[in-house]
């Protein structure tokens, strides 16, 4: 069985029958992004939540995730500054920002802020250099 576009390893275990929807999970073209929105779901039980892949504005390869701007909205920030709202989100990808993404803009809001905002979002300023320079 040729599955066009699988791994070795997924071509195996649709070989035997294995789930479809494991097999979409494996193959799947923005890992790091899927990442990040599981963490901050499990950690933080965002009632909004939108992460945004800003890495095409940057001079990386086509396809990276290396730049994200998250706006996440969460009643876990209750009472908390926004550095303490920050850290709590930098926690909780601890893993992806030690492993390839190299910038992450955040927008850590109460949802009794969040209600009280026209909720939007600011564009990122334009990359000012990187790779290939």
């Amino acid at each position: 069985m040729i599955c066009k576009g699988l791994t070795h390893k997924a071509i195996y275990f649709a070989s035997y029958g294995i789930n479809k929807i494991f097999l979409r999970n494996m193959n799947t073209a923005k890992p790091i992004e899927e990442s990040i929105i599981r963490k901050l779901k499990d950690n933080l039980s965002p009632v909004h939540l939108d992460v945004i892949n800003e890495s095409y504005m940057h001079n990386v390869p086509k396809g990276a995730e290396t730049h994200f701007k998250v706006v996440v909205v969460s009643g876990k920030f209750d009472g908390l500054p926004l550095l303490k709202r920050h850290r709590m989100v930098n926690e909780a990808l601890k893993h992806e920002l030690q492993n390839g993404v190299h910038a992450l803009s955040i927008i850590a809001e109460t949802p009794t802020k969040w209600q009280e905002e026209e909720k939007t979002v600011e564009p990122s300023p334009t990359c000012r250099g990187g790779f290939g320079k």
